[in-house]
């Protein structure tokens, strides 16, 4: 694939990657000393995994590749199998795709080499040749382009980046890895990488791996704001825990993933896939959650500072409640978490409720709200129901049934005729969890997005930024 095509293809595109293939060969086929040589002792299993995600919805699938260098394979005994194992990669990922009704790109996976665990380090020159070598057997055997992974350094990218254009022209997407702080290992913030990567003739910058979904999207919001650039995004599960013998992710939910996917996009992100612990589910999610949209419609508002700084109307000063005063005075308090009944009638739940108020131990009643993925009388309503017996409630609000509009709308019924006036912000168990594992959540923003929406109406504006009424 020639780079104005690739660059074509982004134009007019957000494109889905896999995800995982190590944790997914971890699964298929045990504990392995090196994933890339089951190229050519398990192709069977690589090419399953490939074959998953392109029915999950993948646009793009990488080879198995990404520790297929010489530098890696030398402590294996495995030095000379190079070419061999680039090319099988390849070769199978070419036959996942020939097997699909579609068109499915091939990224040749290249991972860092490992330097800051091994006791000798090679020369920059020596870096190249390496880099050189792999990159020219799977260019040789027919990717579409390369895709330089978790690289925790920037300088060993930037040298595995002139190794390739020392001999290619085909498309590459450079990605890092950060920690938490927001930082690669090489403390390197992602605007200041995107500022050495951008004049370095690579087509997309990101980031991958280490980070599950929620702490990677700061990291995409700083590289999205750097002009001219394509940016690529690929989470974690989560982080990697043992359990016996085996390395288990405890994995956020495919919904999760769909809700990363979504807003990702509107930063502008143009790849999407998943790294480690990530399945085909996560990445037909996300698919599903992107699939309508299209670059020139997922660009974030800039609003000039003149418009954010614009006085806001203050909404109706209403006399605060009593759970409200003792969170503000620090005192402790007590709340009751009860359940929504599963039915047509509230006595029970006012009886059992009068009792425990009549005990004067208990400051608040909490409401679940859908517990578990399961069907129950809307917290609100009852939150209004028992707020007209003058009963302090807490309603759970979840993101997971209602878009934006039906939350505000919620939210605005519940004060005005239910007189609620506190809520628990939460994002919501999956549906995948309860009694409907065939539908999907809405999740257009989660439990901290709630809390912005909450923020805004009071003061006196919705989610658009108009003033309410009354």
């Amino acid at each position: 694939m020639k780079i104005y095509d690739f660059n074509e293809r982004l134009k007019d595109a957000i494109l889905i990657a896999d995800g995982a293939m190590g944790s997914m060969l971890h699964e298929a086929v045990g504990f392995e000393r090196c994933f890339d040589e089951l190229n050519s002792t398990e192709p069977e299993a690589v090419f399953r995994i490939h074959q998953a995600y392109i029915e999950a919805g993948a646009q793009i699938i990488e080879t198995n590749t990404f520790g297929a260098n010489r530098f890696k394979l030398a402590p294996l005994g495995l030095a000379e199998e190079v070419q061999r194992f680039n090319s099988r990669g390849v070769k199978i990922a070419r036959e996942a795709r020939e097997s699909a009704a579609r068109e499915v790109l091939i990224a040749g996976s290249i991972g860092p080499l490992g330097l800051g665990v091994q006791s000798r380090h090679p020369s920059p020159e020596e870096i190249q040749e390496i880099f050189h070598e792999q990159a020219l057997a799977l260019e040789e055997r027919g990717v579409d382009f390369y895709i330089l992974e978790t690289f925790s350094y920037i300088e060993e990218l930037l040298l595995a980046i002139d190794a390739i254009r020392s001999f290619s022209g085909l498309p590459i997407v450079a990605q890092l890895t950060y920690a938490e702080e927001g930082t690669t290992y090489g403390d390197v913030r992602p605007a200041d990488a995107a500022a050495q990567l951008k004049n370095k003739n690579v087509q997309v910058i990101g980031a991958n791996c280490t980070l599950g979904p929620q702490a990677l999207l700061p990291i995409l919001e700083e590289l999205a704001a750097v002009d001219g650039l394509r940016v690529s995004g690929m989470p974690n599960a989560g982080f990697p825990k043992r359990e016996g013998d085996r390395i288990v992710y405890p994995r956020s939910s495919p919904e999760y993933f769909a809700l990363f996917a979504r807003e990702a996009a509107a930063l502008g992100v143009r790849i999407l896939g998943g790294c480690c612990g990530t399945t085909p589910a996560h990445i037909r999610a996300m698919a599903e959650a992107v699939k309508l949209l299209r670059p020139s419609e997922t660009h974030p508002v800039v609003r000039s500072v003149e418009t954010v700084l614009r006085p806001v109307p203050v909404a109706r000063r209403e006399p605060q409640s009593r759970f409200w005063k003792q969170l503000q005075k620090k005192e402790f308090s007590v709340c009751l978490e009860i359940d929504p009944p599963k039915g047509l009638s509230l006595e029970r739940i006012f009886e059992q409720v009068d009792k425990v108020m009549a005990s004067k131990k208990v400051d608040a009643i909490d409401i679940n709200s859908g517990a578990m993925a399961r069907v129950g009388m809307d917290a609100l309503i009852v939150a209004g129901a028992l707020e007209a017996r003058g009963i302090e409630t807490v309603p759970h609000l979840t993101t997971r049934d209602q878009n934006i509009i039906g939350l505000q709308a919620a939210l605005l019924g519940a004060w005005t005729v239910g007189g609620v006036r506190n809520v628990l912000a939460i994002t919501g168990d999956p549906p995948s969890v309860g009694y409907y594992p065939e539908t999907s959540g809405v999740y257009e923003v989660d439990s901290v997005g709630l809390v912005k929406v909450l923020n805004r109406l009071n003061q006196g504006t919705d989610w658009a930024g108009k003033t309410l009424g009354g």
